[in-house]
């Protein structure tokens, strides 16, 4: 006896662990051949009828079985942007992990997207690594599909918006830093305070400043927008801005720069106007990277534990694609930060 229910009902009513590449083939109406060309992330599928199987994997909420999955010994890890020291740090912490882990680390950039395209989703679901670290990135609701669907655990490093309760990631203590970083410099006597962010699309970025402004407000000092400059993390922002800063007749005695290439940057700006680091200007970093340590003056800045962060984020995708915890789905990470004080900052100019 044959049930007269339609076949797309029978199989949405079936859990998501119980729908099979056949019936997913049945309802996309191709071979499961070619539902298993699309699951591995083969190029010879038209796009038509990739985007049906696509769509029907989500619907089911199609998890591939760890045993079908036959990884490679891969860690991805993605930028969206890879042109600084700052990524040095991070790739240094996820190959420490994949080195422990006899794993080898392809590394991606999204070209200054915050969510990597189609094609790298296609290349990943193909190379089936044991995992994917994004850093400063997402993925919009059919990539994260698509790496189910494939049980490619994916864990976000620093992340550029709120990931979402059920993404994994691993960030840093931003506000506090923000706020440790300023009020050093309202201790130490500054008054006119002033900032160079980093993109306001990125939580991060918000954070230090919102932890900048908590720091003049607890001081009991105004917050002048006209100190907050928007910056974008790059050491180039971070001289145009420091000019502009800089030139003000009513300049300020020290800046919060947001990030230590923005900070190098105020260093070029402040020598090219004949102001002296610390005499006349104060100048805090955020990062800590080794940079830090050897330009003149050693930047006193907050440190971001950025090796720490990226083993972190390894070790948490490794452990998600074992399935040793699967609390750790929902996982939210904060490492700390902590000011290194050292000689960019002073007591303000006799008059400041």
């Amino acid at each position: 006896m044959t049930s007269s229910q339609p076949a797309e009902t029978r199989t949405r009513g079936r859990s998501a662990q119980t729908a099979t590449l056949a019936e997913i083939a049945r309802e996309a109406g191709v071979s499961a051949p070619t539902v298993s060309k699309v699951l591995n992330g083969r190029a010879d599928v038209a796009p038509a009828t990739r985007s049906r199987v696509e769509e029907l994997l989500r619907a089911h909420g199609y998890r591939r079985r760890r045993a079908e999955a036959a990884r490679s010994p891969l860690i991805d890890l993605v930028f969206h942007e890879l042109e600084s020291a700052w990524a040095m740090e991070v790739i240094r912490g996820v190959e420490n992990v994949a080195r422990d882990a006899g794993l080898s680390v392809v590394l991606s950039e999204s070209a200054g997207r915050l969510t990597p395209g189609r094609t790298w989703a296609d290349q990943v679901a193909a190379r089936r690594p044991h995992g994917v670290v994004l850093v400063l990135s997402g993925l919009d609701e059919s990539g994260r599909a698509l790496l189910t669907s494939r049980s490619i655990p994916f864990v976000v490093m620093d992340p550029a918006g709120d990931p979402g309760t059920d993404v994994p990631s691993v960030g840093a203590t931003n506000w506090q830093g923000g706020l440790a970083a300023t009020r050093h410099l309202v201790e130490l006597g500054h008054t006119r305070i002033g900032a160079i962010s980093g993109p306001s699309r990125m939580m991060c970025s918000r954070a230090r400043i919102d932890g900048y402004r908590a720091a003049l407000e607890t001081g009991g000092l105004p917050v002048d927008p006209g100190l907050v400059m928007a910056g974008d993390f790059h050491h180039e922002t971070g001289y145009r801005q420091g000019l502009a800063l800089l030139r003000r007749p009513d300049r300020p005695t020290a800046v919060f720069a947001g990030n230590d290439l923005q900070a190098l940057g105020l260093y070029e700006a402040a020598r090219e106007l004949g102001l002296r680091i610390p005499e006349d200007l104060s100048v805090v970093g955020f990062d800590d990277l080794p940079v830090a340590r050897w330009v003149g003056p050693p930047l006193t800045t907050v440190r971001q534990p950025l090796t720490e962060m990226a083993e972190t984020a390894a070790r948490l995708v490794l452990d998600l694609g074992k399935g040793e915890d699967p609390a750790a789905a929902a996982t939210r990470v904060e490492l700390a930060t902590s000011l290194v004080v050292r000689s960019s900052t002073g007591a303000p100019p006799a008059g400041g």
